[in-house]
């Protein structure tokens, strides 16, 4: 062998050793088997569920796709993007990334989509700091109890359904009747430091909208909103909601208030329903499969106070309910993790009552902690009235009611245009919490007109 042969020899050999030396950097690539709808079934490759895998396009370029499940030496993946140009046997790289939500000040005023890059025309958005979209699990015993009234600005929920600091509460209603309406009035009127919004499968057009009409100028100085449509893939609608949560969590820890408002959390659920029938998991109630009901708490769960010394996380969600049926699946099961839920009524919203709460099927949880007893009595006396009278409407519609028959009736019927008034409000006339109070007290202590006998002492009903 001569000079010149044993230097390339050499040089060879340096090379296989520098690649050997590094190990951890080779990748087993496999390659795309078969997809189908937006499933994409891997072989030849191994990883972790959550990672994040790239798949070879047709133009040279590379499709994100989430690990989503697995079976034998098969990979699930569900893409991130769009999946033109996705062909048969393209190559498939694990990387070893999951995915992380990009977090700091710099995303106040900002729109971000599902990955959280920006939407806006802001410029680029440089985050350093990254923290995991699943979040970090938060001991219950060392969580700060919920004992701070909190003002939402509307005089209805502040009387008659008191939040507290650091409460998760749902707000069921059907399609149009004025849901998106009252989250804006919340939206504008609730005192936080931070304002969180997570516009997740809803329409386009309404991310626009709230933000220029709800939030404007003043509000977006101290809020953030992702937004992630409805024809986004599954996957970035739930990356959407989690990324959300991850935000929020990141000023809570910062020792601030945050408001946190996900329209919808109906829709995170359908996300989830998509990805888990597309692999086989099988459907168990009405079309939803079991990991529906696990992810549901495990998002809610993420908001609430943290530590004592720590902030808090103010939680609204929207929940869709389908033909308005309160026994819908995801309704059913939003009530039972939720601290409380405000229900608007069809019925009220065709009669032109606005916001539509029905206070009789609307439940606070924490509302005896937070407020005075006195304050609570005056809730159970406007309640009493108002169902009195809901109970025997048609009867008094249609004359069949004679005044005098019952004194608990006649005054209900005498102070039901009262009731009514109190529960209306203008959706850009803010009421606070003092005031709210105040207009409570003044009502519970007014004079039932000459005609309806007196006061009988009744039940309390439960709030």
């Amino acid at each position: 062998m001569n000079k010149s042969h044993q230097a390339v020899w050499v040089k060879g050999l340096a090379g296989m050793q520098e690649k050997l030396a590094d190990v951890e950097s080779l990748v087993v690539e496999g390659q795309l088997n078969r997809m189908v709808g937006l499933t994409i079934e891997a072989v030849g490759c191994q990883a972790v569920i959550g990672a994040r895998c790239l798949v070879e396009s047709q133009e040279g370029d590379d499709i994100e796709a989430e690990v989503v499940g697995f079976a034998g030496d098969r990979l699930y993946l569900m893409p991130t993007g769009n999946i033109q140009g996705i062909h048969p046997n393209a190559r498939v790289t694990p990387t070893e990334r999951v995915y992380e939500a990009p977090v700091g000040e710099a995303v106040l005023g900002r729109v971000l989509d599902g990955a959280g890059q920006p939407l806006d025309e802001k410029g680029v958005l440089k985050l350093p700091e990254r923290v995991p979209l699943s979040g970090r699990p938060i001991n219950p015993l060392e969580r700060a109890p919920i004992r701070t009234p909190l003002d939402v600005g509307v005089r209805a929920i502040n009387a008659l359904l008191s939040v507290g600091r650091g409460q998760r509460m749902g707000l069921f209603a059907g399609s149009g009747v004025g849901k998106s309406v009252l989250l804006g009035m919340m939206t504008r009127y609730t005192t936080a430091d931070v304002i969180v919004v997570g516009l997740i499968g809803e329409r386009g057009r309404e991310v626009k909208e709230f933000i220029d009409n709800i939030l404007g100028e003043e509000g977006m100085r101290r809020a953030v909103v992702v937004a992630v449509p409805a024809d986004q893939t599954p996957v970035m609608r739930m990356h959407g909601a989690f990324l959300a949560t991850s935000i929020a969590e990141y000023f809570r820890d910062q020792g601030k208030h945050v408001l946190l408002l996900m329209d919808s959390l109906t829709r995170f659920a359908q996300a989830q329903r998509e990805i888990a029938l597309a692999i086989g998991e099988p459907p168990v109630t009405k079309g939803y499969p079991p990991s529906v009901f696990a992810h549901l708490p495990q998002l809610v769960e993420r908001a609430g106070n943290g530590k004592p010394e720590r902030g808090s996380i103010t939680a609204f969600y929207t929940v869709l309910v389908e033909g308005d049926d309160q026994q819908d699946p995801i309704a059913d099961a939003a009530r039972a993790i939720l601290d409380g839920h405000v229900v608007l009524s069809r019925e009220l919203a065709e009669a032109g009552h606005y916001p539509a709460i029905d206070v009789e099927a609307s439940i606070s949880r924490v509302m005896t902690e937070i407020v005075t007893p006195e304050h609570i009595n005056r809730v159970h006396r406007f309640k009493q009235l108002y169902s009195l009278y809901q109970s025997n409407r048609d009867l008094i519609s249609v004359g069949a009611y004679t005044q005098g028959n019952d004194a608990r009736i006649d005054e209900a019927i005498a102070m039901h245009p009262l009731l009514n008034a109190f529960l209306r409000q203008d959706m850009y006339q803010p009421m606070d919490w003092q005031q709210s109070l105040e207009q409570l007290n003044e009502l519970m202590q007014a004079e039932v007109p000459a005609t309806s006998a007196d006061q009988t002492e009744q039940p309390m009903i439960s709030i």
